[in-house]
């Protein structure tokens, strides 16, 4: 019996590693591949395969390029000029004043700091009744829960968050 299932094993084995040598493949097809192979045949496969895409993920110039660009700008507006001066003697040159530009970036990702207005240590509590930031609740308990309320505006006015009513 034992002799049987060896030879039902050999037999599977044999019967498997015929179907992998008929499998040409070196790595399992995606269902796009799938579907070039199904509609253009091997060869729209392997002119597929030979040419892959490639994704631009730059959004902003880089400084270098900005400003290769602009001296690149401003020399071509000198060399025109320089053309009509040989050209006609009596016309004027424009020269450029360039002096400088500023360089527009997106706004940050990262959060605002926010920081105590008492100790100047990093604020990350709000008191709900007067918007006074404050580090710890030592400084709240102390400080800011008995403060009146001309000295808690006046606190807003160093750090530009007060309100004024009219």
């Amino acid at each position: 019996m034992n002799n049987n299932n060896t030879r039902t094993n050999d037999e599977r084995s044999e019967f498997l590693s015929g179907i992998a040598a008929m499998n040409v493949l070196e790595q399992p097809m995606r269902r796009a591949q799938i579907d070039i192979l199904k509609e253009g045949g091997p060869a729209a496969l392997a002119a597929a395969l030979q040419r892959p895409k490639k994704k631009n993920n730059r959004r902003h110039k880089g400084a270098r390029q900005i400003l290769s660009d602009e001296t690149k700008r401003i020399n071509a507006i000198l060399e025109q000029e320089q053309q009509k001066h040989e050209e006609d003697p009596a016309y004027v040159r424009r020269v450029p004043q360039v002096t400088t530009f500023n360089v527009s970036a997106p706004p940050s990702v990262r959060p605002v700091k926010h920081y105590c207005d008492i100790t100047g240590l990093s604020g990350p509590y709000t008191s709900p009744t007067n918007n006074i930031r404050y580090h710890n609740s030592e400084i709240f308990q102390f400080i800011v829960k008995p403060m009146t309320p001309g000295v808690d505006q006046e606190y807003l006015k160093l750090r530009g968050a007060n309100f004024v009513l009219k």
